[in-house]
């Protein structure tokens, strides 16, 4: 699989993986009906729902890495374990129906988990692998 993910940053690349993302969510869902997966550290379900794939593959797409982590859904839903939490920001529209995020980490993946607020679900929200910050990209500064 990781043979036909582009590995570029232009516009066809990230459109090529958004496109992975999805099929592979649409294959996901119909191996696992249910469409959640239990996980050890916090001793419940998450979820996956509508929003999870729109977050995911709208952030984790812009990455090689991301994509990558993606095709590991399931073994990340179950291993990953919570490292901190965070309240949802209510005024971004993917985040306004969670009452907090639950930040997750399995090995180098940022597993992002929404508390629901209606029904007290874990709903998975996003799947990334976080990049070093490329210094050599940033504008020159003159020192003063």
């Amino acid at each position: 699989m990781a043979n036909n993910i582009p590995a570029g940053h232009t516009k066809e690349d990230i459109k090529a993986r958004e496109k992975l993302i999805k099929d592979f969510y649409a294959q996901w869902i119909a191996e696992h009906p249910e469409k959640k997966i239990w996980n050890r550290n916090l001793g419940a379900f998450i979820n996956v729902k509508f929003l999870s794939i729109n977050e995911t593959y709208e952030k984790a797409s812009r990455s090689y890495e991301s994509t990558l982590a993606v095709f590991r859904l399931t073994e990340i839903l179950e291993g990953a374990v919570m490292t901190g939490e965070q309240p949802a920001k209510r005024n971004t529209r993917n985040q306004k129906s969670f009452e907090k995020l639950l930040i997750m980490k399995y090995g180098k993946v940022k597993l992002t988990v929404g508390l629901q607020r209606s029904n007290q679900d874990l709903v998975q929200y996003c799947i990334t692998v976080p990049q070093p910050l490329d210094l050599s990209r940033l504008p020159k500064q003159e020192p003063k």
